[in-house]
């Protein structure tokens, strides 16, 4: 397992606060180690055993306190069932806008059915509300509205040390897959906002959902723009990233998996059906997956060893 990666290069951040980088199947863990001690995003299901072990190594002993999500996407809360196991009393806070999803267990609103993806029953015991703050470690961390990725996303800010936990809302690269799209709902406005709120906030270090601490932030606003602008241009071609990050996701997971099996995957999960119906219904389901594997394996995501598709 590549899981975590190894630590980024020296960057100053707020005083007892710990950034995990993790592979790609699992989000970036940001554990605050005195004060409040706090977790902020667990990683996917598959590696919580690992997200606790790391957890503990960082408090050194220290009870956790604090569980809070940026959003509800399966790889940055896969890991609460277990943090939760392991330290009963740490309060779970997350965006209000899925709180009565968490307390019914909508697997359909909460996306871990239409995605194919799994996440373990978690309780939530209070919320991260849009404009307020939340005492995380020792500083006080505004909380921003960050709809696109997810419309009911979070991001957190630091104004003393001018520190941001971007989420999916902003990658040294780009950002995530704008999922509301994939159902239909215009959303990439919503993406240009948040990255408005971004920039307003000045920061001048971003600890992001996946990949490194980075401090060129109006690099990475200018990319994640031209990316943005490029989708908006021609949405099919955000739909058909969409379908190969989904498929890359679940391979991650997988490892490998009999092609047949993909397949079977591939035609059961909702929101490639949803996809195909919208952007591809010109071509045969079928052979629209075959093109979506096709195309990992030319770009070497993947590859084909006997009847097996395997994650590169």
């Amino acid at each position: 397992m590549s899981d975590p990666l190894p630590p980024s290069p020296a960057v100053a951040l707020p005083p007892g606060l710990q950034f995990i980088e993790r592979g790609w199947l699992s989000a970036n863990n940001t554990v605050f180690v005195v004060g409040m001690t706090a977790v902020v995003d667990t990683g996917y299901c598959s590696h919580a055993e690992q997200t606790v072990a790391l957890v503990e190594s960082a408090l050194q002993g220290a009870p956790l306190q604090c569980v809070a999500n940026t959003h509800l996407h399966s790889d940055h809360c896969g890991g609460n069932a277990a943090l939760q196991q392991r330290w009963p009393g740490a309060q779970t806070l997350i965006p209000p806008g899925h709180a009565q999803a968490v307390m019914d267990w909508d697997e359909a609103q909460l996306t871990y059915r239409p995605t194919g993806q799994d996440c373990p029953h978690f309780r939530a015991d209070g919320v991260l509300q849009p404009g307020a703050e939340v005492l995380l470690g020792l500083q006080h961390w505004q909380v921003h509205a960050a709809a696109g990725h997810d419309p009911h996303s979070v991001i957190l800010f630091e104004p003393q040390s001018r520190t941001l936990i971007s989420a999916d809302a902003l990658w040294e690269n780009g950002f995530g897959v704008v999922f509301p799209e994939i159902e239909g709902i215009a959303a990439f406005d919503e993406v240009a906002a948040t990255l408005d709120v971004i920039e307003q906030l000045r920061p001048v270090v971003v600890l992001p959902g996946h990949g490194s601490v980075f401090v060129d932030v109006g690099a990475a606003l200018a990319t994640a723009r031209r990316r943005l602008e490029g989708f908006a241009r021609s949405p099919e071609r955000h739909a058909l990233y969409a379908a190969k990050v989904l498929l890359k996701y679940k391979l991650l997971e997988w490892q490998q998996m009999p092609l047949a099996q993909v397949y079977a995957w591939l035609a059961a999960t909702p929101y490639y059906a949803l996809l195909h119906a919208a952007y591809f219904a010109d071509q045969p389901a079928s052979g629209w997956y075959a093109s979506l594997v096709a195309d990992l394996e030319r770009s070497g995501a993947a590859s084909r060893q006997g009847g097996l598709l395997v994650n590169q």
